[in-house]
């Protein structure tokens, strides 16, 4: 008989260690169950709470993010007025002068005699 007691005693400690463990991690926990005003409220604010910490936390990723892409998209503004800038010099290099005399359209090519 104090075997089976010993079995039983173990075995609602380790099922209490496990509803324990789970109080400790933050969420959104179900106030409902409670029975007094006191437990209730307390179970709301502690929802409250956690998602005032969740709302600050994404609030802060999202701006880190946005500050970033605005950072990168100035990068890419100067290197794409360094690129425009390089075009237009190329371009005005690449333009040359027309010759003076440009032979004539008409003109007949001379024949060979390779006879």
């Amino acid at each position: 008989m104090t075997g089976r007691t010993t079995m039983v005693a173990m075995l609602m400690a380790l099922g209490w260690s496990s509803v324990a463990a789970a109080q400790d991690v933050p969420g959104i926990e179900i106030c409902t169950a409670e029975k007094t005003m006191e437990r209730r409220t307390s179970c709301l604010q502690s929802n409250v709470d956690f998602l005032h910490r969740t709302i600050d936390k994404t609030r802060l990723d999202q701006q880190q993010k946005l500050d970033a892409a605005n950072r990168q998209i100035e990068a890419l503004k100067i290197a794409l007025a360094a690129m425009q800038k390089t075009v237009a010099q190329l371009q005005a290099g690449s333009k040359k002068p027309e010759p003076a005399a440009a032979p004539a359209k008409d003109a007949t090519p001379p024949k060979s005699d390779a006879k």
